[in-house]
């Protein structure tokens, strides 16, 4: 949406692709903001020919149950485990509808892990011939391409391994900020394996439609720092917290890794219905339980569908996940941003920006090739992504106390 006026400009996709519009030499005096996710805008068009805002109004809230008809199963009030497996179920089965091949992400974690087993499931009983391809991406003897090479076997899926060298990692980061229009570090970092293992379905095989597991820490409470909450209510205000921030930082790099290669994401853990439903519960079952994160959820689907060592692997973080077993993906980063980004600089970064001032050099590295695409644009992102409490001055769950793998 655009208003001429001052040059204000809303985004609905890709900022990227309002620039340019200014009547002007560049875009820096141009305001472009996110536009509100679960909302939509209403215009009149005035004598003039121009468009007026009538209203902007909200039409879905998180944690609320979906106000039209759903094809999940009735919730049977005395068995909580089945409502949950039934309408994640659900939610799989009616994203199933594609005129394209399904594929899907698959790290060997409960989230990706659920979802692929899921799809797989379904697939068989509506009659979906082909097999459905499942992508793992890591570095060579990294912990995800083990435990996903498991789970395919398991579920019988058509199995790709995507291993990448730390340098192939390193040649995409300008692109991978310039799809994502962010700078946030942990954002930056997980979206690398991302775009590559995207690169790689989309040139390599003909799955147009993705299947992933984004949303399950957020609704249920699955981040490793979840098991410092102070209590059930910090906890619920924090998963309500994320969820409303989705938009810009893991969907965000959902989205725009797999739509930088043309494919089409699905993520069943984030529909309304099973959303509604799960944010409903007491706050204090949704809480990390005998130190298992997302117990309810694993609990749930204890029915075979997955190994028991994966139904129950510890919480890893994508970034994290595809790391060599020699040095973790933050490690590789942050040793090659010291060649990349003087003292000086780092110094002076208060000054250069003062909006999200970085604090390190991988900080500050990923901020200048985004100001190179998106000059004077850093309030796109309001803050920097980081467990909550925690001492760690890094996003990274392995600099966490509570981390297990």
């Amino acid at each position: 949406m655009i208003y001429h006026a001052g040059y204000y400009i809303k985004f609905i996709f890709l900022m990227s692709g309002l620039l340019g519009l200014a009547h002007t030499m560049c875009d820096n005096s141009v305001k472009i903001e996110a536009f509100p996710p679960g909302h939509y805008e209403t215009y009149d068009l005035n004598h003039a020919g121009k468009a007026q805002l009538r209203e902007l109004k909200q039409f879905h809230k998180i944690g609320e149950a979906p106000k039209y008809l759903t094809v999940a199963p009735p919730i049977v009030e005395e068995d909580l485990k089945e409502n949950v497996y039934n309408l994640l179920n659900a939610a799989v089965k009616k994203r199933l509808m594609a005129h394209r091949r399904i594929g899907c992400m698959l790290s060997g974690g409960l989230d990706s892990s659920t979802i692929a087993a899921l799809v797989v499931k379904n697939a068989k009983e509506m009659g979906i011939t082909y097999p459905v391809q499942t992508f793992a991406t890591g570095m060579e003897g990294s912990p995800d391409l083990a435990a996903a090479r498991k789970v395919a076997d398991h579920i019988g899926s058509e199995h790709h391994e995507v291993v990448f060298e730390p340098e192939d990692g390193l040649a995409v980061i300008e692109d991978v900020i310039y799809h994502l229009e962010s700078y946030d570090i942990t954002t930056v970092r997980a979206s690398i394996g991302m775009y590559l293992v995207s690169q790689y379905i989309s040139t390599k095989t003909d799955s147009v439609v993705i299947f992933s597991g984004e949303g399950a820490d957020e609704v249920a409470q699955g981040y490793i720092y979840f098991h410092n909450a102070p209590d059930s209510t910090k906890a619920n205000t924090e998963s309500h917290r994320l969820l409303n921030d989705l938009y810009m930082y893991d969907v965000l790099r959902a989205d725009r890794t797999t739509s930088a290669h043309g494919l089409e994401l699905r993520v069943p853990f984030l529909d309304h219905q099973f959303t509604g439903y799960y944010l409903s519960l007491p706050p204090s079952m949704r809480q990390p339980k005998n130190g298992i994160e997302k117990y309810m959820i694993r609990a749930a689907f204890d029915t075979g569908l997955l190994p028991n060592d994966i139904l129950w692997r510890p919480k890893e973080a994508f970034s994290d996940g595809v790391s060599s077993q020699k040095k973790p993906w933050f490690a590789i980063l942050q040793e090659f941003v010291e060649t990349q980004v003087n003292d000086e600089d780092l110094r002076k970064a208060a000054t250069t920006f003062p909006h999200n001032t970085p604090k390190t050099k991988e900080a500050y590295y990923y901020r200048k090739l985004f100001e190179k695409h998106y000059p004077g644009k850093g309030e796109w992102i309001p803050y920097y992504w980081m467990p909550k409490w925690s001492a760690s001055d890094d996003p990274s769950a392995r600099t966490l106390k509570h981390y297990k793998s």
